[in-house]
């Protein structure tokens, strides 16, 4: 499934309605997260919501999160510390989930959502460019669940799993609630419908500093 949220929304809303089969589940799933926008529960769901998805979980937490914001724009950069905490803290369960049960969890995880291709394509540019593929990993339309639990299952390290993972994801949620934030309701389509282009942008500005850097402090 595409991180993209408008996406997501598109191919939910383009499910039968009332079958029984994964577009009815997921059309369900949908709008169970897309009600807790009006809820009192809704920071406390966009946790949750954001820490499962980084280890099973389909929905996105940007299709909560920008409803959150748009409730209430001064609390659009905490409902973003929010996503980034739990989304975090869920990519250590997919690490676990990776280097730990990868036959008992992951393997039912990436069968389930056909991701299993995807899981080798990540390990290979893990392989290539370590760095690049974590920095990158919460922009890119491949689920980000698929880089959690590869990077348990192909040994990645800890530590530089966990520091780069919340600055990728960091970025991507604070790059809606900072617009939000400065523009408020008027943003929304904007940020719907160029989704992905804005985060593209932005990975070529990651990946960028991540040059500069190189360049500046060569290893060597």
């Amino acid at each position: 499934m595409s991180e993209n949220p408008a996406a997501v929304a598109q191919s939910v809303e383009s499910a039968p309605q009332g079958q029984e089969g994964r577009g009815g589940w997921l059309r369900r799933l949908y709008h169970w997260v897309i009600g807790w926008a009006d809820r009192p529960g809704g920071p406390a769901a966009l946790t949750v919501i954001a820490f499962a998805e980084s280890s099973f979980f389909p929905i996105p937490p940007d299709v909560l999160l920008i409803p959150l914001a748009l409730g209430r724009p001064t609390r659009a950069l905490w409902f973003a510390t929010l996503c980034t905490i739990g989304s975090v803290l869920g990519a250590m369960l997919g690490y676990l989930i990776g280097a730990a049960l990868y036959q008992s969890i992951a393997v039912p995880i990436l069968d389930f959502y056909g991701l299993t291709s995807q899981y080798a394509t990540i390990g290979r540019m893990y392989q290539e460019n370590l760095l690049l593929s974590l920095g990158t990993a919460g922009f890119t339309p491949i689920p980000f669940k698929v880089f959690t639990i590869a990077a348990g299952g192909f040994g990645i390290s800890f530590p530089a799993f966990v520091a780069v993972s919340a600055l990728s994801r960091g970025a991507r949620f604070f790059l809606v609630g900072g617009l939000i934030t400065l523009f408020g309701e008027r943003i929304r389509g904007f940020i719907e419908r160029y989704f992905n282009i804005l985060t593209i942008l932005f990975v070529i500005a990651l990946v960028g500093g991540f040059l500069a850097m190189a360049l500046l402090f060569p290893s060597h």
